[in-house]
C-alpha cells in the first residue's frame, strides 16, 4: 500500500504515530508523512540542524506553523497555522505524490484533519482517523472554552469532521457513542487502543544517569507530558504530604506547559521529594522505569477523561512494574482489572498519598507480582503486532 500520514505532530516529536509509521515501512508499505515544523513535546536528540526529511524509511514533508509557545492566542494560532499552510502548501507538496489511503491521528487539535480531508476530496481517496482526544469536551473540561456558543461552534465543527471520515478508530470503547452522538449520519466506529511500545524489559537496563541511584529511597516514576490535562497541583500536594516521608521521592520524566509551574512550586515549598530530568527519547524509558518501584499516571476529575485510557497506561504495564493512577473510568479500570497496582479517584490527592503508602509498605515481592499481572495483560489486550494488525487490515480494505 502507499499510504499518506497527515498529522500536525511527528518526529522527533514523541508520538506514537512515530512506532506506526517505523512499523508499516517495515511490513513493505510505501509512507509518505504530511506534517508541521516540530514545536512540542520535543525529544533530546544528539544531532542539531534542520527536521529529518525521512524516518524509519518514510518520507517527511513538512508544512511551515506557528511554534507554540506560552499564552492562548499563540496557541491558537499554532493550530490555525497547520489548518492554513496544511490546506495549502501542504497540497503543492503533495502534488506529485500517489497514495491509496490516508491516515490522520487526532491527537489536538481537532482542526489538525481539517487538511486531511481536502486531500480526501481532492484525490479521492478514503480517510481513517484514530480519535485519542474528544472536542469540544476536553476545551471545556480544561477551561479553554467557557462560552457557550462557542462550544457549540467546535462541536458543529467536530461533526462536519466526522461526516467526512470513511472509518473513524477510537482508543477507548466509551469514545464510540460520543463520537456517534457527534456524526450526524452513522460512520464506522473500530476499537483501538494504544499498544505497548517494543522496549526492553527495566531489568535488563542500565540505570539512567540522570536520577542518582539510591536503592534506599522508594521510588515513584511519572513519564510523559507535564501539562494541564495531568493534574500537577494534585501531584505537587501529594509531594508535600509526603515530604516527612524522607525515603519516598518522585521522579518526573518529561517536559510540558506546566513544567514551569512545577519547578517553580518545588522551589517555592522546598520539595526536595521531587526531581525532574527533563524529556527524553522513547527508547531511554527502560533506563528510568529501572529506577521505579513504582509507576505513576494521572489525570484531572473531569468526564471526559473519565473515557480515556492515557497511552502511558499501556507502556507501563508493558514494563513489568507496578502502576499507581489517581484517575477515573476505563483508565483506572484497566489498571485494576490488570491486577497490577492501585487506582484511587482523580483529584484525591490524599488517597493518592494513602496508596503509595500502602505499596511502599507491602513486601517487594508482591510488587513484583503486581508488575507481572500488568505485563501478561498488556500482552493480551494492547499487544503491539496485534493492534497494528488491525490497522493494516482495515486500510487495506479501504484502499480498495
Amino acid at each position: 500500500m502507499r499510504i499518506l500520514v497527515l498529522s500536525q505532530y511527528f518526529w522527533p516529536e514523541n508520538f506514537r504515530i512515530n512506532d506506526l509509521v517505523a512499523a508499516l515501512v517495515q511490513r513493505g508499505h510505501e509512507v509518505t508523512v504530511l506534517t508541521g515544523q516540530p514545536c512540542y513535546n520535543i525529544i533530546k536528540r544528539p544531532e542539531d540542524g534542520p527536521p529529518p526529511a525521512h524516518y524509519a524509511g518514510a518520507q517527511i514533508l513538512r508544512v511551515p506553523i506557528v511554534q507554540r509557545k506560552e499564552g492562548k492566542l499563540r496557541l491558537l494560532l499554532n493550530y490555525l497555522s497547520f489548518v492554513a499552510s496544511g490546506s495549502t502548501i501542504g497540497l503543492w507538496k503533495l502534488r506529485k505524490q500517489r497514495f491509496d489511503v490516508i491516515f490522520s491521528p487526532q491527537l489536538s487539535p481537532v482542526t489538525a484533519i481539517l487538511p486531511s480531508i481536502m486531500v480526501r476530496w481532492l484525490w479521492k481517496r478514503k480517510l481513517a482517523i484514530w480519535i485519542l482526544d474528544l472536542w469540544p469536551d476536553t476545551l471545556k473540561a480544561l477551561g479553554v472554552i467557557t462560552s457557550p456558543r462557542l462550544l457549540e461552534m467546535v462541536g458543529q465543527l467536530v461533526s462536519f469532521i466526522y461526516d467526512r471520515c470513511d472509518c473513524i478508530f477510537v482508543q477507548s470503547r466509551s469514545f464510540g457513542p460520543k463520537v456517534l452522538e457527534q456524526a450526524s449520519r452513522s460512520p464506522r466506529i473500530e476499537y483501538l487502543p494504544s499498544w505497548s511500545e517494543e522496549l526492553p524489559s527495566p531489568d535488563t537496563a542500565e540505570f539512567a544517569p540522570e536520577v542518582e541511584q539510591r536503592p534506599d529511597l522508594f521510588t515513584i516514576v511519572f513519564a510523559g507530558n507535564i501539562g494541564e490535562t495531568q493534574d500537577f497541583p494534585s501531584l505537587v500536594e501529594v509531594a508535600a504530604m509526603l515530604r516527612a516521608h524522607a525515603d519516598i521521592r518522585l521522579v518526573i520524566v518529561g517536559e510540558g506547559r506546566m513544567a514551569p509551574w512545577v519547578r517553580n512550586q518545588i522551589e517555592e515549598r522546598g520539595l526536595n521529594n521531587i526531581v525532574m530530568t527533563g524529556a527524553f527519547p522513547l527508547e531511554r524509558m527502560p533506563s528510568f522505569y529501572k529506577h521505579a518501584d513504582a509507576l505513576l499516571v494521572t489525570l484531572k476529575a473531569e468526564p471526559i477523561f473519565a473515557m480515556t485510557i492515557p497511552g502511558k497506561v499501556q507502556s507501563y504495564l508493558a514494563s513489568g512494574r507496578a502502576v499507581i493512577a489517581m484517575l477515573d473510568g476505563e483508565g483506572a479500570a484497566v489498571v485494576s482489572e490488570s491486577g497490577a497496582g492501585y487506582a484511587v479517584p482523580a483529584g484525591q490527592p490524599q488517597e493518592l498519598a494513602n496508596a503509595i503508602l500502602k505499596l511502599k509498605a507491602m513486601p517487594k515481592s508482591e510488587r513484583i507480582a503486581m508488575g507481572q499481572a500488568g505485563l501478561a495483560y498488556s500482552r493480551v489486550h494492547f499487544d503491539r503486532a496485534m493492534l497494528i494488525n488491525r490497522i493494516e487490515s482495515l486500510l487495506f480494505e479501504l484502499s480498495k
